[in-house]
């Protein structure tokens, strides 16, 4: 019995044996304060100042822009809290979401979030690759194939190694690369921000530019919605809403909006179509290859975590394997993915493409979610969420009427003002090329709080 309750230890550099398994309370701890630096580091990712700069190129001045980063970044508030729910459960959030959809109808969510996670680590590992290749370059290895593959090879087993570990080592990478990366990206503002161009655009920007800026930068915090109770199921249960609300949202909020600063201030001064090469033109010879590193480690951090997610979400999907073991399944996909985008050209563009039309699903999946943890007041029963058809979540059949319902009339919202380069909704061009996609998660919030806020089937805190 002492040689099970040691290997069940969360420690750092030692394999999680837990996965989606409710944590029990006596394996429960750490404090709010560690959410800070875990969502701090890992949005210390350059892909905030690619959106900053979007933000100017659709047409906004430095200073709408800058609102734009500001008001974006608040987002982290509601992303922080919906981690309470897994203070409560001591489980992964797309468990917790069998509340909202049932067991059955919270299935395809699960399958489109894992292919989220896996796309958006292939973007963050090709960012960093092509960082690392230049790097290498620029310190006497040349370039070619063999040096890409090489970069490939380091950034895919430095974010595979920490996430392979589990919990307890992603939450000290985070921290200490955080450090670093901070110091970092505070130097690269230094630089960045004196030269800004504060005057106002020609011309106004229209319902268009702003709504694809806000399109833009809150794309990056709702596509968190479904991971905050993977990295607080560990928490004490006494750990407080407004602790971990505050820690997580600071944390976010702070990164994500000085390198979406970074972003904008940049776009004023130079063409950001190559970010990267944009970026590095701003700054001087000493620095260009610590930017280079900061943009490697900052791909890293946020890969980190999405990888992690995804082999929770996996054994949601019912693979019968251990968390460490069923992580290799998306690693070997991202490896795939990372290998195709590099190597074929016309890639990337269409995965982005792809990933920035799934925000029509997880909108509206993340306005049902918090509507329903809001209901809920985030009391779940806890051992129902892995009950299956014997559990009070089962609802008819493993579908919950009211949660899916409301899904579709969020889905059907974002999908008529949806404006991606793969789909235009019909309602796009009567609001004057507003999209208005992310408003799906208000018409799916409120639309389940009418239909299931009569429904007697809240269950008491386990």
């Amino acid at each position: 019995m002492r040689q099970q309750e040691s290997a069940d230890v969360d420690e750092v550099f030692r394999v999680e044996t837990h996965g989606i398994d409710p944590i029990p309370d006596a394996e429960r701890h750490g404090s709010a304060k560690d959410l800070f630096w875990l969502w701090f580091g890992s949005n210390l990712t350059f892909t905030y100042v690619i959106n900053g700069a979007l933000a100017v190129a659709f047409g906004l001045s430095f200073w709408q822009a800058t609102a734009v980063v500001v008001i974006s970044g608040l987002s982290f508030f509601a992303i922080s809290a919906a981690g309470l729910s897994g203070i409560r459960t001591g489980t992964a959030t797309l468990v917790i979401s069998r509340a909202a959809f049932g067991v059955r109808g919270n299935f395809p969510a699960g399958v489109l979030n894992w292919v989220v996670s896996i796309g958006y680590t292939i973007v963050n590992t090709v960012v960093g690759t092509l960082a690392l290749e230049v790097f290498l370059a620029e310190v006497g290895l040349g370039g070619g194939t063999a040096v890409r593959a090489l970069a490939l090879t380091v950034t895919l087993a430095l974010t595979f190694a920490v996430a392979m570990w589990g919990h307890a080592t992603v939450q000290f990478a985070e921290r200490w690369m955080a450090y670093v990366l901070a110091a970092g990206f505070g130097v690269l503002l230094l630089f960045v921000l004196p030269g800004a161009d504060t005057s106002a655009p020609a011309a106004a920007p229209g319902l268009s530019g702003w709504s694809l800026a806000f399109v833009v930068m809150l794309a990056g915090p709702f596509s968190y919605l479904p991971m905050p109770a993977d990295y607080t199921r560990y928490l004490p249960r006494t750990t407080s809403l407004k602790s971990i609300t505050w820690m997580g949202a600071l944390g976010g909020f702070v990164s994500s909006v000085a390198l979406g600063v970074a972003g904008v201030a940049a776009a004023t001064q130079t063409d950001m179509t190559d970010a990267v090469a944009g970026a590095e033109s701003l700054l001087p010879g000493w620095f260009q290859p610590l930017f280079l590193a900061l943009v490697l480690g900052g791909s890293v951090t946020n890969s980190i975590i999405t990888l992690y997610s995804s082999s929770l979400n996996l054994q949601v999907l019912g693979i019968p394997w251990s968390r460490a073991r069923a992580i290799v399944i998306s690693a070997a996909v991202t490896a795939a993915g990372s290998l195709a985008a590099l190597f074929l050209t016309d890639f990337t563009t269409s995965l982005l493409s792809f990933l920035s039309l799934l925000i029509i699903v997880f909108a509206p999946w993340g306005g049902v979610f918090l509507a329903d943890m809001l209901l809920r007041r985030c009391h779940y029963d806890a051992e129902a969420l892995h009950s299956g058809s014997e559990g009070a979540y089962w609802y008819r059949s493993g579908y919950h009427p009211a949660g899916l319902a409301a899904l579709l009339a969020g889905l059907t919202f974002s999908a008529l003002t949806c404006d991606s380069a793969l789909w235009t909704g019909p309602l796009v061009a009567p609001l004057g090329g507003a999209d208005l996609t992310l408003l799906g998660a208000v018409v799916s919030g409120l639309t389940y709080w009418a239909l299931a806020r009569r429904v007697p089937s809240y269950a008491p805190v386990a």
